[in-house]
């Protein structure tokens, strides 16, 4: 009887599906969008914000390994399209619950990085699942690249009356950016960083990284930068919405600033040779200053003189009371405002 309980037994167990091994951050099963640092172990740094992860399975259960260089940095852990769930990483290596006891089936489980490269980088490790892993999921065809400083990086959407200004506040998936590529169906990488413009932080800092300098960079970490190959993205539109910050100590001396974004968009013309792109004054001037960024753009396009360089217009919004960055109504507008020029000269 034994021996027939035993055979039963073994029987049954062969017949439950096997535990799929974990896999690592930059397997073939695991979607990115975003840029990164790919380690040889499988490991993906990141420092922008906005950059995320996509992985489809069958279970009822998923984890991921992870680490943080301090203890500001917050995910979005979005589970079946459903509402966004905010984690904060400690500083170090840790183990992030996923989805814990979740209803026995296909599951797809999106990962976003809400934090800025200064706030401190992360890095995904490795998934782990108590079921099997399905194929990646396919990202959108079109791909998008805007180009900005902490309004781009979402700074202050997710504001708390009364409260002091947090890292936990930043949330690029309302960022203006990110609802474009939303509507346009298209990835989107968003290189931007706070308090820096084409040329100059908003301190007046010309030997910080700019634009100019982080546009070409994984890590935007001036320590430790870490170089991004531009041939692992080629965007089909360019979005530059940057000067709030280089306007901060005054307007700077017109032929100095046309020269440096001229400079920068025929860098943009020769790495990305098909895409269209478009220069605008970001969602924060106004009054003169703002004029006076709308004449270097448009003398920008008429110095580069290519038909791939369009000016488009910004509408300039004050935030409120708490912060001085556009609220998350306000970057409903700011994408409004973009989306039928941008739609005009891609004909999406």
């Amino acid at each position: 009887m034994a021996c027939r309980l035993w055979a039963a037994g073994a029987l049954f167990a062969a017949a439950l599906p096997a535990v799929a091994a974990p896999i690592t951050a930059a397997d073939a099963h695991v979607a990115r969008m975003g840029r990164g640092e790919l380690a040889a172990d499988g490991n993906v740094r990141f420092g922008y914000p906005g950059v995320s992860f996509f992985v489809d399975f069958e279970g009822s259960r998923l984890s991921a390994q992870a680490d943080a260089s301090g203890d500001n940095s917050y995910f979005d852990v979005i589970v079946d399209g459903g509402e966004p769930r905010k984690l904060h990483l400690a500083k170090g290596q840790q183990t992030l619950v996923l989805l814990e006891a979740g209803k026995p089936g296909g599951h797809r489980v999106e990962i976003v990085n809400r934090s800025e490269t200064w706030h401190g980088t992360a890095a995904l490790r490795s998934f782990d699942t108590d079921g099997s892993w399905r194929p990646a999921p396919m990202l959108p065809q079109r791909k998008l690249l805007v180009l900005g400083d902490s309004v781009t990086c979402g700074e202050a959407i997710d504001r708390v009356p009364g409260a002091k200004k947090e890292p936990s506040w930043w949330n690029p998936r309302a960022s203006y950016g990110m609802l474009m590529a939303r509507e346009l169906k298209s990835q989107v990488q968003l290189v931007c960083y706070g308090g820096r413009g084409l040329v100059r932080t908003w301190e007046n800092k010309t030997d910080d990284l700019n634009l100019i300098d982080y546009y070409q960079l994984a890590i935007a970490d001036r320590q430790h930068p870490v170089r991004w190959d531009q041939k692992d993205y080629q965007p089909d539109a360019i979005v530059s919405a940057i000067g709030t910050n280089d306007m901060a100590p005054g307007v700077p001396e017109r032929e100095p600033y046309v020269a440096a974004y001229v400079k920068l968009v025929q860098t943009l013309l020769k790495d990305h040779p098909h895409a269209q792109i478009m220069l605008t004054e970001g969602g924060i001037l106004s009054g003169e200053k703002q004029a006076a960024l709308t004449g270097y753009i448009a003398e920008t396009v008429r110095r580069v003189g290519d038909p791939r360089v369009h000016a488009i217009a910004s509408t300039g919004y004050p935030g409120d009371a708490i912060d001085g960055h556009p609220t998350r109504e306000q970057n409903v507008r700011m994408a409004n405002d973009l989306l039928p020029q941008i739609r005009a000269i891609m004909h999406w």
